[in-house]
């Protein structure tokens, strides 16, 4: 069945294996029939900042509160032109795409200066004017997939489990968990390509034989199984209960089992 996918990409060189990975997106998604939206960010010259130009109708000029302008704009639609064209993109995707470098060990600041600005308040958060009712698993973006593809300039073994960097999954943890799963998209697994800072022309072509097999199974692959706010695993103060992932703290006790979903590991081993 023909879905609609939206990529979002931050990474301003055409050569860039970025852009060579979302030119596979475009090439692999149209094969298989979907409608492919784009959103070049730097082609866009999208304002990463999020200021008080955000708000031509301010409910309040005496004090800027970023949460009640952006949900006093969207729910009187009074957002600005850009963020309300993204928005209906997103609304109209079944699956959205992040692509993009790994710089200081997350997004670059224009991709995040989208997120700031397009997950308005009473959509991505505060939803049906519910304060948190409707977040992690729930909100605007549930029955949606979300899923990050990144060039990562350092080896793969800087990103293992001891790796002096930390493991990839819980660098981008307050991407995939926080500015995903919050408003309710189903996250895949990270798919990463290491060592680009080296990366030899068998490597790109191995690195993007790799991500045509990911984007095969988009919507059958299986989301990290990120434990849900309201399935019962929280207390009413949002803490996992003493019965739930005994003994676990940190980052991956908000993940069912444990253990983060790891990264794709065929490109680690093709281009170490």
């Amino acid at each position: 069945m023909s879905k609609t996918v939206l990529i979002i990409y931050a990474q301003p060189e055409p050569s860039s294996l970025t852009r060579q990975l979302v030119d596979v997106s475009v090439e692999r998604l149209t094969a298989q029939g979907h409608e492919v939206l784009q959103s070049d960010l730097y082609a866009m010259r999208w304002k990463a900042t999020f200021d008080e130009h955000d708000f031509p109708e301010r409910a309040n000029l005496q004090r800027l509160s970023f949460g009640a302008e952006s949900a006093h704009a969207f729910r009187h639609r009074r957002q600005t032109a850009d963020v309300a064209a993204e928005q209906d993109k997103v609304l109209a995707a079944d699956a959205v795409i992040f692509q993009f470098p790994l710089w200081w060990y997350g997004m670059p600041a224009i991709m995040k200066g989208w997120i700031d600005r397009v997950w308005a308040a009473g959509l991505a958060h505060g939803y049906k004017g519910a304060g948190n009712a409707y977040r992690y698993g729930e909100g605007a973006f549930k029955g949606k997939r979300a899923m990050l593809s990144v060039a990562v300039g350092g080896p793969a073994e800087d990103y293992a489990p001891r790796g002096i960097n930390g493991p990839l999954e819980q660098l981008l943890f307050p991407i995939t968990h926080g500015s995903l799963y919050f408003p309710g998209f189903d996250v895949l697994p990270t798919f990463a390509v290491y060592g680009t800072g080296a990366l030899t022309a068998a490597g790109a072509a191995a690195a993007k034989e790799a991500w045509r097999t990911r984007l095969q199974g988009l919507f059958e692959d299986e989301p990290i199984p990120f434990r849900p706010q309201n399935g019962g695993d929280y207390t009413r103060t949002n803490e996992l209960k003493p019965h739930v992932a005994a003994g676990q703290t940190g980052l991956t006790a908000h993940i069912a089992g444990g253990q983060a979903t790891q990264t794709q590991p065929l490109e680690a081993e093709v281009l170490s």
